[in-house]
């Protein structure tokens, strides 16, 4: 057996069972907190800046990403002292067009990669496409496991091809995606976690938006302990990011708390959470203007995109 497939295999062996039940106790328990006053504007703004705001759509065009970026850099002139989002994340087709549109700011272009959403191409292709996005200025890439082979039981291609586009990236930071919907259990989740984080993840992220259940509590928890058990162990940081399904400022107040008693205050920055829930921009924003004037306003003085 090579050292690489004993590394593997160590992998498997020391990555846990997880207790479902206890699972989902523990994140009641997060969503007891109440939250108010300047914790709650505090907490709102924090999770604005977290937002990576995105368009992944057949008929984006260049005007919408450009408009999105616009978006990014001006949430709502009318309250002053907002923060930006912390990214705009788009194909690679439009990673010049974001970076152009937002290279006088300190807002990312990130870019998924690697045959989103699906991940059904060869190894060859995928790197291509991360080379490409990596090329026109992405600052992140967002990719795809196969969950074809996750399922399959191949973890050692899984590991191989998360490396390899970690490779590709260079100096960029990479988000690798489980697709956790499409995993049929806590410990599967686990697994794909630890396998990522092994394998040179800078971010695991939950979904890619497309598939039913997204970004879900207990999923997250799940993942969130793999990088706890991770830095306990090697001191290295790894990021995280739920992305679909968190669309109200209450529930993003939630995932804020988890993150905070299960990795700590380090990880309350947009360098190692990010919230993938374009939606939840807006919801965010009337609930400050409403902490900061007193009233709410109609979701008419807000842009969709």
């Amino acid at each position: 057996m090579t050292s690489e497939n004993s590394k593997i295999q160590s992998i498997i062996q020391n990555s846990p069972t997880i207790d479902k039940v206890g699972t989902e106790e523990r994140v009641a328990r997060f969503q007891t907190r109440s939250i108010k006053g300047d914790s709650k504007l505090m907490g709102l703004k924090m999770a604005l800046s977290m937002i990576d705001l995105t368009t992944l759509e057949g008929k984006d065009t260049q005007g919408k990403v450009k408009q999105l970026c616009y978006k990014a850099e001006h949430l709502h002139d009318a309250i002053p002292g907002l923060p930006t989002v912390a990214a705009v994340c788009v194909y690679p087709s439009m990673v010049s067009i974001a970076k152009k549109a937002l290279n006088h700011t300190q807002i990312k272009v990130a870019s998924v990669a690697t045959a989103f959403p699906g991940g059904q191409s060869p190894l060859a292709v995928k790197i291509a496409d991360t080379k490409f996005a990596v090329d026109q200025g992405a600052d992140e890439v967002d990719m795809v496991i196969s969950r074809g082979k996750f399922m399959e039981g191949n973890y050692a291609y899984v590991f191989d091809e998360i490396a390899a586009i970690k490779e590709a990236c260079g100096n960029v930071r990479l988000k690798v995606i489980l697709e956790t919907g499409e995993l049929a259990t806590l410990d599967d989740v686990r697994l794909a976690s630890d396998l990522a984080i092994h394998a040179g993840a800078d971010f695991i992220k939950t979904s890619t938006g497309k598939i039913q259940p997204a970004a879900t509590m207990p999923v997250t928890l799940t993942m969130l302990m793999a990088i706890k058990d991770h830095y306990d162990k090697t001191g290295v940081m790894v990021g995280m990011k739920p992305a679909g399904g968190i669309s109200t400022s209450k529930l993003a107040l939630h995932y804020l708390v988890m993150v905070n008693e299960v990795l700590g205050e380090k990880w309350l920055s947009n360098e190692w959470f990010r919230f993938g829930a374009s939606s939840l921009a807006n919801d965010v924003l009337m609930q400050i203007a409403k902490t900061v004037n007193g009233s709410y306003q109609s979701a008419d003085y807000f842009s969709i995109d």
